[in-house]
């Protein structure tokens, strides 16, 4: 029997899975790295230390293997979203990657419109300019370090970097450029104008690739380090949402889906580029060929939940955290909570408010403010499935994915807030599944992503709405909504006194 791995790079740690040929995981291992928070609103990594602990895991996961190298025929990648990693002329990074949830750029925001214009900017690369992109944080690197921007040659994104050291070809593919602010998204080609706008050479983006396209085999001194075959092939990967969709059979139309992670995601399957959300949901290409997906961020979903659990219950499990939340009735005993730790993207791409718990008293106990919480980043959600509905999308049922599909009380809770059927599925791996099933197809196992999830995606469960906590979620989404009208100037004058 065969095996492809899935390299997923999230914003802790790099996952790897061995994955064979009926889509059952052999092994498994996660390698952690740290954040670099210089200051308030800032976040970096440093890229080779993406470079080394994926080769660690590499070697891991294969002391687990017992089988014959030669019989792990193919990898592929899923990663973090938008980061900037700058290379110069050697392809070596010139400063450490600005991430995602890097929130230093909101003048470079303001700066993309007055050049560009909202409207056309949205023509073009459909989402609007927001500090997580990648082309503010290439702006702010002009602005504020130009004699090291000057060494710039090129560009790539956290998984990007990885593939280019396991296998020494620089790329880019679709899915991740889609998350630049540089991409002509319907006619997936770098955008000239753009480019030309923001002072950027020709050769400033690097190659596009599609998710699917091989790039090569893994270079000799790496799989030696790794204790791969040199003839492993390897495969382009997409972004991290991308995967996730992929590895959740979103791919198709009618298909949604909710992954709550640290931060969170309501993602819908599109078959064409021609759609037009106003920005107000992320538009990007898919990891599958030729299509697209719309999607709504919640910033700090599970991260939410996290922040709770340390400075609260730091030495509890999140199963010991959330062990009574089902004895709590729907709205928390008359708490709400709105989880805008670290600012808010879908609907309100503020990256100054913050959260509220509204309506504490002193009957409140410590499961009702677990309660709100759980409820709060669901309303978040929410706010995104109610955008797709608007624009006419039937969302009825939705596979959840991350940390929301280990509770069978929070997946009760997306059923009912959502109303819509849930779906757990019996081996939830998300982007590490991707990126794995773009490496299968690939190699030829199956001969379209569609057919791969079919063979290797099975439902273990499934949550149907209950109609009179639907209607009491209802009117309590109601009032969670109210909560950002009635805080966000309070929220604008208290940006002075943070530190």
């Amino acid at each position: 029997m065969n095996y492809v791995i899935g390299i997923d790079l999230g914003t802790s740690a790099v996952k790897l899975l061995l994955v064979n040929q009926q889509g059952a995981v052999a092994a498994e291992v996660s390698k952690a790295y740290p954040l670099i928070q210089q200051k308030a609103g800032y976040s970096e990594q440093e890229p080779d230390i993406w470079v080394k602990q994926t080769i660690a895991g590499l070697s891991e996961l294969l002391d687990q293997f017992t089988g014959d190298r030669s019989q792990i025929v193919g990898l592929s990648f899923s990663g973090q979203m938008h980061g900037l990693v700058l290379l110069d002329e050697k392809q070596k990074p010139l400063r450490n990657a600005i991430l995602w949830n890097d929130t230093r750029t909101t003048a470079e925001c303001r700066e993309i419109y007055e050049t560009a214009g909202k409207e056309r900017l949205l023509q073009v690369t459909k989402n609007p300019a927001l500090e997580g992109f990648t082309l503010p944080k290439i702006l702010w690197v002009k602005k504020h370090e130009p004699a090291l921007f000057q060494k710039a040659k090129t560009f790539v994104l956290p998984k990007d970097y990885v593939r280019l050291k396991l296998t020494g070809q620089l790329h880019i593919d679709y899915s991740d450029a889609a998350g630049t602010l540089l991409l002509d998204i319907a006619k997936k080609e770098w955008s000239p104008e753009l480019c030309r706008l923001f002072g950027l050479a020709p050769d400033f983006c690097p190659p596009l690739i599609g998710s699917h396209e091989e790039v090569g085999t893994v270079l000799p001194e790496v799989a030696e380090r790794a204790g791969l075959s040199a003839q492993t092939r390897v495969f382009a990967g997409g972004a991290d949402n991308a995967c996730g969709a992929i590895g959740s059979g979103i791919l198709e139309e009618g298909k949604t889906l909710a992954s709550i992670g640290t931060s969170g995601v309501v993602l819908s399957y599109e078959s064409s580029g021609d759609k037009d959300f106003q920005g107000v949901v992320h538009y990007f290409n898919h990891g599958a060929p030729d299509c697209f997906y719309t999607m709504g961020v919640t910033l700090a979903a599970g991260f939410s939940l996290s922040w709770f659990k340390e400075v609260f219950a730091k030495d509890e499990s999140y199963s010991e955290l959330l062990e009574e939340v089902d004895t709590v009735p729907p709205g928390a005993n008359g708490l709400l909570f709105t989880p805008y730790l670290a600012g808010e993207r879908t609907p309100h791409a503020d990256s100054v408010i913050r959260g509220s718990f509204i309506g504490i008293d002193s009957s409140h106990e410590r499961k009702d403010f677990v309660r709100a919480i759980v409820e709060g980043i669901t309303f978040s959600l929410h706010e995104s499935v109610q955008i797709f509905r608007e624009q006419g999308k039937r969302i009825d049922t939705i596979v959840s994915i991350g940390g929301g599909a280990q509770n069978e009380t929070w997946l009760q809770m997306q059923a009912d807030i959502f109303e819509a059927t849930i779906v757990k599925l019996s081996s939830e791996q998300g982007p590490g599944m991707g990126a794995a099933m773009l490496a299968a197809v690939g190699c030829g196992w199956f001969p379209s992503l569609r057919h791969c999830a079919a063979a290797f995606l099975k439902v273990e469960k499934e949550f149907q709405p209950v109609q009179d906590n639907v209607e009491q979620y209802k009117e309590l989404f109601r009032l969670y909504q109210a909560v950002y009208l009635n805080t966000k100037e309070l929220n604008n004058s208290l940006v002075k006194f943070r530190k």
